[in-house]
C-alpha cells in the first residue's frame, strides 16, 4: 500500500512547532507531505511564529523560523491528495478569505478524507462551513467560532487531541503526540478501506 500523499495548507505567521513538526514527523514515518501558501511557489518560504504559554491571559508570540514551501498552491489540485493538514497560528484567520483555499478545504469532507486542523485552524474549517454537527478542538479563544458554525467545541486538556471521524483536532501544540497519532491511525483506516474496496 503507497504512503498516502498529504497537503499542508500554510501561510505567513502560521505557528512554528505546528507547521515544522507535523510536516517533518510525517516526512520522517514515509508520507509525501506538500506545504503550499497561496501567492507562493515552491521554494518561496512562510514566516512562522512561536505561540508560548508563559503565564499571561493568552499566549505570547515572538517571531520564529522561514519554512521552505515544497509545492505551489497554484499548481495544486486537492483531488490529487489523500489527506489535508490546517496548521494554527495567524495564517488561518487570513487564509479563511480565499475563496480557493475554502474549496480545497470542502473537497476533504466532501470526499470524507482525513483531515487534522490544530490550534487557530479551526478558524479556516468554520469558515468552510465544514463543522456542522462535528466534534472539533481548537485554542479556546476558538471556540465561539467553532460552536457558531455548528460544531461541538470539545473542551480537551492542551496536550490532547480528539477524532472525529475523519476529523482530527487539538487546542495547541502540546497536543502533537496524541494528535499526530490520532491523524496517522486515520491515514491507516482510509489506506485499509480504500484497499478493501479496489
Amino acid at each position: 500500500m503507497p504512503a498516502a500523499k498529504i497537503l499542508m495548507i500554510t501561510g505567513d505567521f502560521t505557528e512554528d512547532y505546528e507547521t515544522m513538526v507535523p510536516f517533518q514527523t510525517l516526512l520522517a514515518c514515509g508520507y509525501t507531505v506538500h506545504a503550499v501558501c497561496p501567492g507562493k511557489n515552491a521554494g518561496e518560504t512562510v514566516a512562522t511564529a512561536i505561540h508560548d504559554f508563559e503565564g499571561d491571559q493568552t499566549y505570547s508570540e515572538k517571531r520564529g523560523h522561514n519554512f521552505a514551501l515544497n509545492a505551489s498552491f497554484a499548481s495544486i489540485r486537492a483531488e490529487d491528495y489523500d489527506a489535508l493538514v490546517v496548521p494554527g497560528g495567524r495564517a488561518p484567520e487570513y487564509l479563511r478569505l480565499n475563496p480557493d483555499v475554502i474549496k480545497a478545504v470542502q473537497h476533504f469532507f466532501e470526499a470524507g478524507k482525513p483531515v487534522a486542523a490544530i490550534c487557530h485552524g479551526a478558524q479556516l474549517l468554520a469558515a468552510a462551513g465544514v463543522l456542522k454537527g462535528r466534534t472539533c478542538s481548537a485554542y479556546p479563544a476558538c471556540r465561539p467560532e467553532v460552536e457558531l458554525a455548528g460544531g461541538i467545541y470539545a473542551d480537551i486538556a492542551i496536550n490532547d487531541a480528539v477524532a472525529d471521524g475523519n476529523l482530527v483536532t487539538a487546542p495547541a501544540w502540546p497536543a502533537h503526540p496524541s494528535w499526530l497519532r490520532q491523524f496517522m491511525a486515520a491515514l491507516d483506516a482510509a489506506a485499509l478501506s480504500e484497499a478493501n474496496a479496489a
